[in-house]
Formats: C-alpha cells, structure tokens, sequence
C-alpha cells in the first residue's frame, strides 16, 4: 500500500574507548552520549532506535550509565531498540550491546570479553639498582595501595580481587537480564571473546543478518532510516580523534 505510512527509524553509532580520554582525545561518556541519544529516541517519533556500537570497552562505570541512559529513553519513548556489533563489541563494548531488545553482529565482529581487568608496572628492583630512594608519607594506612615501588602486599591483592568481583558481578547480572535463558553463563561469562558467528551459537547475540536484511523482514521494507548525528562546531570537529571520537 503506498499510502500506509511508514515506520519510522533511527540510527545513531557509538564509536570509541569507553571513558574520558581526555581533551582531544574524546570516549565515550554519559556527558557526551546523551544528547545524541535523546534526539535519536524522540526525532520523529521512531518505532524503533539502531545503536551501531564499535567499542573495544573501558569503564565499566560510564559503560553501565549509558546503558542505563538507553533503557530509560526507550521506556520513555516506548521504542524499541536493536543494537550491533561492528568490528568489536567487547567489554564494556558488549555492555552497551546488552541494551537493545535484538542483538546483531557480523559473523566477522568480535564480541563478548565479559571480565574485569586491572593491570600494573612493578619498578622496585629498577630503583633499587639505578640509587634511587623512595619516600612515601601517608594520612592513612592504605593510601599507598599496589605502591609500583615495593613489593605486592598480600593484602592489596586480596582488597582488588574484592572489587572486581564486585564490578564483575554487576556486568554478569547485566547481560544476564538481557540474555536470560540465552546463555550458559559459565561458558560465557569468563572474559572470553569470540567472533560473531560464535556469538550468535553461545546465545550472546540474535541473528548474523546485515541491518538491511533484519529490516526488510520485520518490516517488509515500509520504513524510513534516518542517521542522527550531532552537531560538531568546526573546531570541535577539527580537533576531535577521527579514531575514537563518537558520533554523540
């Protein structure tokens, strides 16, 4: 029927380390994704919001914000929202995936990494042999916590353990309220990534279709595609890493 009205959908990617990367260097964050995100859900009235996400990951705390800044928006608006992978959706990367009500991915896309990681450079025998003599003053007895300078505490080990534990269960109860009976978690949920075509066998993802495909079958090809981007001043613009920098 030419005259029914078409569906209207939005298309907004999210590119880049998760987390300030600092002035020039932009990731993304809850401050610079907003704004995008609320005119992809409310511009014309779309059924449906695409989220393009290429994202190797990186804070766990912005990942869940803007997570959680999606979920509103779609609960707000009662739009729907289907998210992919395009090169990597890993980590936090995979975090923001767990937002949309359909996951895709290419066969070729890596996803997954759900795991918590800390990492760190140890100096003490380099100081020790080059004369150098460290001087450390505290106002509490834990301030000097995982010191690169001395040898590892036993104690500071077991406090960090403790916290990505905790970090790690709240990613793990995250996918798991999106992936439900999908996914096994214990073949899953270990930091491990795969290829998308894996992906879709685990249960982390929905189908391999290209978005085109996915669109022509659950809407018969009577719908209108709109890309939201932001506005950029020109020296924002000129700044700005072509590499990392977001579309919000």
């Amino acid at each position: 029927n030419p005259f029914k009205k078409k569906t209207n959908i939005n298309v907004v990617s999210l590119r880049g380390v998760i987390g300030d990367m600092g002035r020039f260097n932009r990731g993304l964050t809850i401050e610079n994704t907003t704004p995008i995100l609320e005119k992809a859900f409310s511009s014309k009235k779309p059924k449906l919001v695409v989220i393009q996400i290429n994202s190797p990951g990186g804070s766990p705390v912005q990942s869940e914000l803007i997570y959680n800044k999606i979920r509103a928006l779609a609960k707000k608006n009662n739009v729907k929202v289907l998210t992919i992978a395009e090169d990597v959706a890993a980590s936090g990367g995979y975090m923001l995936m767990c937002s949309g009500d359909k996951l895709l991915a290419n066969k070729s896309s890596i996803v997954g990494s759900i795991g918590v990681i800390s990492a760190s450079f140890g100096f003490k025998e380099l100081i020790e042999k080059i004369g150098v003599q460290r001087r450390i003053f505290t106002a509490g007895e834990n301030k000097s916590f995982l010191d690169p300078f001395i040898d590892v505490q036993d104690k500071d080990v077991e406090k960090l353990i403790n916290v990505q534990k905790s970090i790690f269960e709240n990613f793990k109860t995250l996918v798991l309220n999106n992936r439900k009976n999908k996914i096994d978690p214990d073949k899953v949920c270990n930091g491990e990534f795969w290829t998308g075509e894996q992906a879709l066998e685990l249960g982390l993802i929905d189908s391999n279709e290209t978005l085109n495909t996915y669109l022509d079958n659950s809407y018969g090809k009577n719908y209108t595609v709109r890309p939201i981007e932001s506005k950029k001043s020109f020296l924002k613009s000129l700044f700005a890493s072509k590499g990392s920098s977001s579309d919000g």
